[in-house]
């Protein structure tokens, strides 16, 4: 994988730290100009990649995300950043969902949780910060459809836009995983979803409460 941070303690640190946790580290540098380049020649699994990076720092960190997802598809990348911001991470989910994730820089602080994150979107899946799910969770309360959904109903689509799955649902709500089951199907009746593979209706139920 590919560390891109600008700041120097800061990367060395979170090389450092990946590497004790046994991630291979193939690259960093401090800067986006030559991030594509490196994921052209080295086709890492996944791009660990700052939000706001030199020389604006504003959203070259996301922009630099855009395109490896646009020209890389095998590559997974995984935003950092201080601050919850759920407007542009927002929009590259909205794109498309999987092999990319959004984490506040807080949680760099837990190595497996971090770990578990790169390993997530390189295998292809989406990983959401709770914090900015929250965030998302409190404009998606007055939306439509979702205002059609029970508060059982939103916790459970909150936890599927987290990216867990309906076993690890059932342990984070403490209930049957028949009754995860019945939820999931409920959401996506409710949000006109029904027929079509798992997946593909779970991914669009996530874009769905996104989007609102």
């Amino acid at each position: 994988m590919i560390v891109v941070e600008d700041s120097a303690l800061l990367r060395t640190g979170l090389v450092r730290l990946l590497r004790d946790e046994g991630v291979e580290v193939a690259a960093e540098c401090a800067d986006t100009e030559r991030l594509l380049d490196l994921v052209a020649a080295l086709r890492p699994d996944a791009v660990l990649l700052d939000i706001r990076m030199p020389p604006t720092h504003t959203d070259e960190g996301l922009r630099a995300a855009q395109r490896i997802r646009a020209r890389h598809r095998g590559t997974g990348v995984l935003l950092l950043s201080q601050y919850v911001e759920t407007g542009r991470p927002v929009q590259a989910l909205l794109d498309d969902p999987r092999g990319f994730g959004y984490l506040l820089k807080e949680k760099v602080a837990d190595p497996g949780e971090l770990v578990s994150a790169l390993c997530r979107v390189a295998a292809g899946e989406s990983v959401v910060d709770p914090q900015v799910v929250a965030r998302l969770m409190e404009a998606a309360r007055a939306a439509e459809p979702l205002a059609a959904l029970t508060a059982r109903e939103r916790d459970v689509l909150e936890l599927m836009a987290q990216g867990h799955s309906n076993e690890a649902i059932s342990r984070e709500l403490v209930i049957g995983a028949k009754t995860v089951e019945t939820h999931v199907r409920n959401v996506f009746a409710k949000l006109g979803l029904d027929g079509g593979l798992m997946e593909h209706r779970r991914v669009k139920a996530v874009l769905a409460y996104l989007g609102s």
